[in-house]
C-alpha cells in the first residue's frame, strides 16, 4: 500500500508544470511592476522568481517518473 496514489502524483506534476509556466510570466511582471523605485532592485527580484521556474519543471519531470514507477 502506498501513501499517494498515481493519480494524486500526475495532478501534482502538472500543476508544477503550470507553475513553472506562471513563474515565467511572474517574473517579467515582477520586473515590470518593480521598476519604479529602483530599476535594479526591480531587476533582482524578477532573476530570483525566474529561479523558479527549473525547480518546478525538474520536480514535475521527478513527479511524473515516480508516478510511473509506481505502475511497477
Amino acid at each position: 500500500m502506498t501513501l499517494v496514489d498515481k493519480a494524486k502524483l500526475k495532478a501534482l506534476s502538472h500543476i508544477c508544470f503550470i507553475l513553472g509556466f506562471a513563474s515565467i510570466v511572474g517574473s517579467m511582471l515582477v520586473w515590470w511592476i518593480t521598476k519604479d523605485p529602483d530599476p535594479a532592485y526591480g531587476a533582482r527580484l524578477g532573476i530570483f522568481v525566474g529561479l523558479w521556474v527549473p525547480s518546478f519543471f525538474s520536480l514535475s519531470t521527478r513527479l511524473d517518473r515516480y508516478a510511473e514507477k509506481l505502475d511497477k
